[in-house]
């Protein structure tokens, strides 16, 4: 990494949850190795302090927050620490999210999948948006995947109730991040904020092994020595929350570090602004109106 490099987020603070493992914790290290403050969180302490750890170690500047962004009562805890504890925030990555085969209910009885792959970072990031105002020109960046092609928002049974598969949840978790992020572009479309998703890869972490899908157990053996490095899957989350020329390119889907096409049905605006709608119920927000960026 070259000295330009190592200055370019000097100065800035970037918040990135899921920051303990795999793409995450890879996308800590880039953005500390360039001059970030970078602030990471986790579900488990211990791990959470290990990456924090392992960031200083690497002489990167870091801060560690301990939330279950599956519980929602979690996830405003987490916001309130975060605005109580930081004068700024420059960047948010909303990258945690996950697989599981099989249907589970969270706490707030919500199916769990779309609770932490859509609706954590749905609310984190309104918590958040006064304070990235504040530090405008700010940046957030929801990671998404390519199943997002695949998938479909199913208002009569969006918590799986009636009939569940664990890639169907995912896709649907997947497309609703893009979804967001698009929503989120047109609403924030006279705010220095940019709202961008991206598609970091076919990656070798330990992604989906707590719950794992048939399809997962028979083939990710086969094609882990033909994944995406941790770092090599972070690098799309680090250009775009660091990239000089992106400072106003927002509502775009990025792959290998380029705008990509996301799939026809991710730039349906009567779709993005009723799940909008329906996950501000589910999260408690009250219904905004959409052209005002303080109503968000």
């Amino acid at each position: 990494m070259d000295a330009i490099d190592r200055q370019r987020m000097a100065g800035r603070t970037v918040l990135i949850t899921g920051g303990t493992s795999g793409i995450g914790k890879a996308t800590a290290l880039g953005l500390a190795m360039m001059g970030a403050r970078v602030l990471i969180t986790g579900r488990d302490p211990r791990r959470t302090r290990n990456a924090a750890l392992e960031i200083r170690a690497s002489g990167g500047a870091v801060e560690e927050f301990v939330a279950d962004l599956s519980v929602q009562s979690e996830v405003r805890r987490l916001a309130g620490e975060v605005l109580r504890r930081e004068a700024r925030i420059d960047v948010l990555i909303n990258n945690v999210g996950g697989y599981w085969n099989t249907r589970h209910v969270t706490a707030d009885g919500l199916e769990h999948t779309f609770a932490v792959n859509h609706l954590a970072p749905f609310l984190l990031t309104h918590l958040l948006l006064e304070h990235l105002e504040r530090c405008a020109p700010a940046r957030v960046v929801t990671v998404a995947s390519n199943a997002q092609a695949f998938g479909r928002i199913d208002f009569d049974d969006l918590q799986g109730a009636r009939s569940y598969s664990g890639a169907r949840a995912y896709n649907q978790s997947k497309l609703a991040n893009v979804l967001f992020t698009y929503e989120l572009a047109r609403r924030l479309r006279t705010a220095t904020i940019t709202a961008n998703a991206v598609h970091p890869g076919l990656v070798s972490t330990s992604f989906g092994a707590a719950d794992p899908g048939r399809t997962q157990r028979l083939f990710v053996p086969v094609l882990r020595p033909f994944m995406k490095s941790p770092a090599d899957g972070a690098a799309t989350s680090i250009h775009v929350a660091s990239a000089p020329g992106l400072e106003r390119t927002t509502g775009r889907y990025f792959v290998n570090g380029k705008a990509a096409r996301s799939s026809r049905r991710s730039y349906d605006e009567s779709l993005a602004a009723r799940l909008w709608a329906v996950s501000a119920d589910l999260v408690g927000l009250p219904p905004p109106g959409r052209p005002v960026h303080h109503d968000l």
